[in-house]
Protein backbone atom coordinates (compact mmCIF):
# COMPACT_ATOMS: atom_id res chain seq x y z
CA UNK A 1 0.00 0.00 0.00
CA UNK A 2 2.89 2.34 0.93
CA UNK A 3 4.62 1.41 -2.43
CA UNK A 4 1.22 2.19 -4.26
CA UNK A 5 0.79 5.10 -2.70
CA UNK A 6 4.47 6.30 -3.76
CA UNK A 7 4.20 5.96 -7.11
CA UNK A 8 0.74 7.84 -7.03
CA UNK A 9 2.40 10.75 -5.34
CA UNK A 10 5.33 10.59 -8.16
CA UNK A 11 2.48 10.11 -10.96
CA UNK A 12 0.75 13.42 -9.59
CA UNK A 13 4.53 15.01 -9.35
CA UNK A 14 5.04 14.73 -13.13
CA UNK A 15 7.76 12.39 -12.41
CA UNK A 16 5.77 10.16 -14.92
CA UNK A 17 4.08 12.05 -16.89
CA UNK A 18 0.49 10.27 -18.75
CA UNK A 19 1.75 8.67 -21.50
CA UNK A 20 5.14 7.40 -19.73
CA UNK A 21 5.90 4.31 -18.82
CA UNK A 22 6.71 3.01 -14.63
CA UNK A 23 9.53 1.02 -14.39
CA UNK A 24 9.37 -2.35 -14.73
CA UNK A 25 8.77 -5.06 -11.91
CA UNK A 26 12.13 -5.75 -11.68
CA UNK A 27 13.29 -2.54 -11.67
CA UNK A 28 10.89 -1.36 -8.67
CA UNK A 29 11.99 -4.55 -7.09
CA UNK A 30 15.57 -3.40 -7.05
CA UNK A 31 14.53 0.38 -5.97
CA UNK A 32 12.16 -0.21 -3.12
CA UNK A 33 14.26 -3.60 -1.81
CA UNK A 34 10.31 -5.30 -1.76
CA UNK A 35 9.34 -8.74 -3.66
CA UNK A 36 7.88 -9.01 -6.38
CA UNK A 37 4.48 -9.76 -5.16
CA UNK A 38 4.56 -6.77 -3.41
CA UNK A 39 5.55 -4.61 -6.68
CA UNK A 40 2.61 -6.54 -8.26
CA UNK A 41 0.19 -6.00 -5.95
CA UNK A 42 1.01 -2.24 -5.26
CA UNK A 43 0.85 -1.68 -9.27
CA UNK A 44 -1.91 -3.89 -9.75
CA UNK A 45 -3.60 -0.72 -7.34
CA UNK A 46 -2.60 1.67 -9.60
CA UNK A 47 -4.59 -0.28 -12.56
CA UNK A 48 -7.51 -0.63 -10.81
CA UNK A 49 -7.50 3.16 -9.74
CA UNK A 50 -7.49 3.82 -13.70
CA UNK A 51 -4.13 5.53 -13.63
CA UNK A 52 -1.96 3.05 -15.44
CA UNK A 53 -2.70 0.58 -18.00
CA UNK A 54 -0.20 -2.77 -18.67
CA UNK A 55 0.71 -3.52 -22.46
CA UNK A 56 2.49 -6.65 -23.09
CA UNK A 57 5.69 -5.72 -25.34
CA UNK A 58 5.31 -2.15 -24.00
CA UNK A 59 4.81 -1.59 -19.79
CA UNK A 60 2.97 0.18 -17.92
CA UNK A 61 1.57 3.08 -19.20
CA UNK A 62 0.93 6.25 -17.52
CA UNK A 63 -3.22 6.37 -18.59
CA UNK A 64 -4.22 9.47 -15.95
CA UNK A 65 -3.12 11.32 -13.20
CA UNK A 66 -6.01 11.05 -10.74
CA UNK A 67 -8.37 7.83 -10.14
CA UNK A 68 -11.32 7.62 -12.47
CA UNK A 69 -13.81 8.54 -9.43
CA UNK A 70 -14.02 5.34 -7.63
CA UNK A 71 -12.11 4.68 -4.21
CA UNK A 72 -10.55 1.67 -2.78
CA UNK A 73 -9.99 0.98 0.62
CA UNK A 74 -7.83 -1.28 2.07
CA UNK A 75 -8.63 -2.21 5.30
CA UNK A 76 -5.55 -4.22 7.81
CA UNK A 77 -6.11 -2.06 10.72
CA UNK A 78 -8.13 0.96 12.59
CA UNK A 79 -5.75 3.17 11.12
CA UNK A 80 -6.68 2.57 7.72
CA UNK A 81 -10.27 4.55 8.77
CA UNK A 82 -8.36 7.71 9.12
CA UNK A 83 -6.56 7.23 5.43
CA UNK A 84 -9.91 7.25 4.20
CA UNK A 85 -11.17 10.02 5.83
CA UNK A 86 -8.28 11.86 4.90
CA UNK A 87 -8.27 10.78 1.21
CA UNK A 88 -11.68 12.39 1.12
CA UNK A 89 -13.93 14.89 1.93
CA UNK A 90 -17.40 14.73 3.49
CA UNK A 91 -19.86 17.68 1.90
CA UNK A 92 -22.45 18.32 4.99
CA UNK A 93 -25.61 18.75 3.32
CA UNK A 94 -27.86 18.32 6.98
CA UNK A 95 -27.31 18.57 10.15
CA UNK A 96 -30.19 18.07 13.02
CA UNK A 97 -31.13 16.62 16.01
CA UNK A 98 -33.98 14.22 15.70
CA UNK A 99 -36.00 11.38 17.46
CA UNK A 100 -35.17 8.08 16.03
CA UNK A 101 -38.17 5.71 16.10
CA UNK A 102 -37.90 3.31 12.80
CA UNK A 103 -37.19 0.13 14.74
CA UNK A 104 -34.31 -0.87 11.92
CA UNK A 105 -32.51 2.45 13.07
CA UNK A 106 -33.25 1.62 16.50
CA UNK A 107 -31.83 -1.73 16.37
CA UNK A 108 -28.80 -0.39 14.79
CA UNK A 109 -28.50 2.01 17.17
CA UNK A 110 -29.78 0.15 20.46
CA UNK A 111 -31.95 3.08 20.99
CA UNK A 112 -34.95 3.28 22.45
CA UNK A 113 -37.61 4.67 20.82
CA UNK A 114 -37.94 8.28 20.91
CA UNK A 115 -34.51 9.07 21.49
CA UNK A 116 -32.76 12.52 20.13
CA UNK A 117 -29.91 11.93 18.56
CA UNK A 118 -27.68 14.17 15.64
CA UNK A 119 -27.92 12.97 12.44
CA UNK A 120 -25.58 14.31 9.74
CA UNK A 121 -26.22 13.53 5.93
CA UNK A 122 -23.38 14.61 3.73
CA UNK A 123 -21.86 13.38 0.43
CA UNK A 124 -18.22 12.04 0.38
CA UNK A 125 -15.76 13.16 -2.39
CA UNK A 126 -12.33 11.76 -3.62
CA UNK A 127 -9.98 13.66 -5.64
CA UNK A 128 -11.17 15.78 -8.54
CA UNK A 129 -13.75 13.45 -9.71
CA UNK A 130 -17.35 15.46 -10.27
CA UNK A 131 -19.39 12.33 -8.69
CA UNK A 132 -19.53 11.34 -4.79
CA UNK A 133 -18.41 8.00 -3.78
CA UNK A 134 -21.30 7.84 -1.64
CA UNK A 135 -24.22 9.18 0.53
CA UNK A 136 -23.54 9.02 3.84
CA UNK A 137 -25.92 9.53 7.19
CA UNK A 138 -24.00 9.60 10.38
CA UNK A 139 -26.10 9.08 13.72
CA UNK A 140 -24.46 10.58 17.22
CA UNK A 141 -25.61 9.36 20.43
CA UNK A 142 -27.69 11.56 22.66
CA UNK A 143 -24.88 12.99 24.92
CA UNK A 144 -22.63 14.01 21.83
CA UNK A 145 -25.39 15.66 19.96
CA UNK A 146 -23.78 19.13 20.42
CA UNK A 147 -20.72 18.10 18.71
CA UNK A 148 -19.13 20.77 16.68
CA UNK A 149 -17.90 19.62 12.69
CA UNK A 150 -16.75 22.75 11.11
CA UNK A 151 -15.78 22.97 7.50
CA UNK A 152 -12.19 22.54 7.84
CA UNK A 153 -12.28 19.51 9.66
CA UNK A 154 -14.06 17.94 6.40
CA UNK A 155 -10.69 15.44 6.46
CA UNK A 156 -11.38 14.54 10.43
CA UNK A 157 -13.07 11.24 10.81
CA UNK A 158 -16.61 11.98 12.99
CA UNK A 159 -15.00 9.66 16.04
CA UNK A 160 -12.03 11.17 16.35
CA UNK A 161 -14.01 15.22 17.01
CA UNK A 162 -16.24 13.16 19.53
CA UNK A 163 -12.70 11.39 20.96
CA UNK A 164 -11.16 15.50 21.16
CA UNK A 165 -14.34 17.43 22.26
CA UNK A 166 -15.92 15.26 25.12
CA UNK A 167 -13.19 12.63 26.15
CA UNK A 168 -14.90 9.62 25.35
CA UNK A 169 -13.00 6.75 23.93
CA UNK A 170 -13.43 4.43 20.85
CA UNK A 171 -12.89 1.06 21.69
CA UNK A 172 -14.56 -1.28 19.17
CA UNK A 173 -15.62 -0.63 15.08
CA UNK A 174 -18.26 -3.01 14.40
CA UNK A 175 -18.64 -3.34 10.25
CA UNK A 176 -21.32 -4.70 8.11
CA UNK A 177 -21.25 -4.45 4.48
CA UNK A 178 -24.10 -5.72 2.16
CA UNK A 179 -25.19 -5.04 -1.81
CA UNK A 180 -28.83 -3.69 -2.28
CA UNK A 181 -30.39 -1.98 -5.32
CA UNK A 182 -29.67 2.33 -4.84
CA UNK A 183 -32.37 3.88 -3.03
CA UNK A 184 -34.18 6.63 -5.15
CA UNK A 185 -34.00 9.26 -3.11
CA UNK A 186 -29.97 8.60 -2.72
CA UNK A 187 -29.86 8.07 -6.66
CA UNK A 188 -30.54 11.97 -7.39
CA UNK A 189 -28.40 12.66 -4.80
CA UNK A 190 -24.88 10.40 -6.36
CA UNK A 191 -25.73 11.31 -10.10
CA UNK A 192 -26.89 7.42 -11.08
CA UNK A 193 -30.46 5.68 -11.99
CA UNK A 194 -32.41 4.36 -8.91
CA UNK A 195 -32.41 0.64 -8.09
CA UNK A 196 -28.68 0.33 -9.74
CA UNK A 197 -26.53 -2.35 -7.89
CA UNK A 198 -25.17 -0.18 -4.70
CA UNK A 199 -22.96 -1.02 -1.86
CA UNK A 200 -24.66 -0.48 1.62
CA UNK A 201 -22.01 -0.24 4.50
CA UNK A 202 -22.32 0.07 8.06
CA UNK A 203 -20.32 0.82 10.55
CA UNK A 204 -20.93 1.48 14.47
CA UNK A 205 -18.24 2.81 16.55
CA UNK A 206 -18.67 1.51 20.42
CA UNK A 207 -17.05 2.83 24.03
CA UNK A 208 -15.33 0.88 26.37
CA UNK A 209 -18.74 -0.15 27.75
CA UNK A 210 -19.97 -1.35 24.46
CA UNK A 211 -22.38 1.63 23.75
CA UNK A 212 -22.87 2.99 20.33
CA UNK A 213 -21.41 6.30 20.15
CA UNK A 214 -21.73 6.24 16.52
CA UNK A 215 -22.90 4.67 13.51
CA UNK A 216 -22.82 5.76 9.74
CA UNK A 217 -24.30 4.54 6.58
CA UNK A 218 -22.75 4.55 3.46
CA UNK A 219 -24.36 3.84 0.32
CA UNK A 220 -21.72 3.41 -2.75
CA UNK A 221 -22.77 3.42 -6.86
CA UNK A 222 -21.20 -0.03 -7.10
CA UNK A 223 -18.45 1.53 -9.46
CA UNK A 224 -17.17 4.07 -6.83
CA UNK A 225 -16.06 1.71 -4.39
CA UNK A 226 -14.01 -1.63 -3.58
CA UNK A 227 -13.06 -2.93 -0.68
CA UNK A 228 -10.04 -5.31 0.61
CA UNK A 229 -8.95 -6.85 3.58
CA UNK A 230 -5.98 -8.96 4.05
CA UNK A 231 -6.40 -11.71 6.20
CA UNK A 232 -2.88 -13.27 7.48
CA UNK A 233 -2.50 -16.58 8.85
CA UNK A 234 -2.03 -17.67 12.27
CA UNK A 235 0.83 -20.67 11.36
CA UNK A 236 0.84 -21.67 15.51
CA UNK A 237 -2.97 -22.37 15.36
CA UNK A 238 -3.66 -26.24 15.18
Amino acid sequence: MQLAQTLINEIQSGRFPVGSTIPTEFELCEQFGASRSTVREAVKQLVQLGMVVRQAGVGTTVKAVRSEGGYRQVMQQLSDLHRYTADTVLQILSKETSEVRDPEICAMLTAKPGETWLRIAGLRRSGDGPDPICHTEVFIQPAFRSLVVSENESHVPIYTLIEKQFGERIAQVQQEIRAIAMPSAIAALVNVKPRTPALWLCRRYLNQRGEVVEAAISIHPADRFSYSETFQRDWNAG
